[in-house]
């Protein structure tokens, strides 16, 4: 018990020492506060529906509206072409986006993360399997997959979009994990674990692991970025979920409608939010890069 005290000690001082280096960091800072804004879009989606059935962001439909209205007091930015609240639905895509960006880019970077370990610290025949197997992955397009996969079997489910993006995106991120491997396995503390007699499966758990899960972390957030755009494209060009409401599905209701041109109200948000937001994604994950720069966590003390 006493030799973990220390143990835990260094993670806390590197935690604390981490934050102090990603405070400094001003991307960071208005990206965290982006992703605030956006998760409490999120939570707060499931609050119209209880004021108002009409609210309801994919069946709530305004009796008094057969059409696209612009921003009004009951309707802060406007209707759908059926008479749907906008804000409604982008609450609602707030969620989806969370949803799809976190699932996938969690599945792909957990997948990416054993496989790298596995390849880095076996090598040999296991090393090359899975390293053989990445490069079969990496050269699929999952855009295009997916696409025909759809014009197969019809349009997909949300969770089935999630899984398919995790499973071709994990490559990208075992390599470098193994890459990271090769270079902990030749580390003197993992000698010494050896020479103890500590099993491969244990090396790996509770030494390998924790040095490489900041890299998978970083990883993880430009990942969000790129499951989220997926899915947008995907809703805008039609195969994406019938019945979720994304902010990709309501740019694709513009578009079939007529209403590109006509409704920026209906337009501009849903865009923006796709922006806003991988953007947000993008600045926490630069700031994370800074976070792991040895070279800062040298000069930033943590009292």
């Amino acid at each position: 018990m006493e030799k973990l005290i220390p143990i835990r000690q260094s993670r806390i001082r590197r935690l604390l020492t981490g934050w102090a280096v990603f405070k400094e960091n001003l991307l960071g800072k208005i990206g965290l506060m982006l992703l605030g804004v956006f998760a409490l879009m999120a939570l707060g989606s499931f609050i119209p529906p209880h004021i108002d059935p009409m609210y309801q962001p994919m069946t709530g439909v305004d009796p008094h509206i057969y059409n696209s209205t612009p921003p009004s007091l009951k309707h802060w930015l406007g209707t759908d072409f059926m008479g749907r609240d906008i804000f409604s639905q982008l609450l609602a895509g707030a969620r989806i986006a969370f949803m799809v960006g976190v699932s996938a880019a969690f599945m792909s970077i957990v997948l990416g993360t054993v496989i790298g370990m596995l390849s880095g610290y076996m090598g040999k025949f296991t090393d090359t399997f899975f390293m053989r197997l990445a490069d079969i992955f990496m050269v699929l397009p999952v855009l295009l997959v997916i696409l025909i996969l759809a014009s197969l079997f019809g349009q997909l489910n949300i969770w089935i979009i999630v899984l398919i993006i995790s499973l071709f995106k994990w490559p990208g991120v075992s390599r470098v994990i193994r890459a990271q491997t090769l270079s902990l396995k030749e580390r003197p503390f993992i000698d010494a674990a050896r020479v103890v007699g500590t099993s491969h499966f244990r090396i790996i758990l509770k030494h390998i692991l924790p040095n490489v899960l900041p890299l998978s972390f970083l990883y993880m957030t430009f990942m969000v970025t790129y499951a989220i755009i997926v899915e947008a494209s995907l809703a805008f060009l039609g195969f994406g979920d019938p019945g979720t409401v994304s902010w990709g599905m309501m740019l694709q209701w513009v578009w079939k409608t007529g209403h590109m041109f006509k409704a920026p109200y209906w337009l501009l948000p849903p865009g923006i939010c796709i922006s806003l937001i991988t953007l947000s994604f993008y600045m926490v994950g630069r700031a994370m890069d800074d976070v792991l720069d040895p070279r800062l966590q040298k000069t930033k003390t943590v009292e």
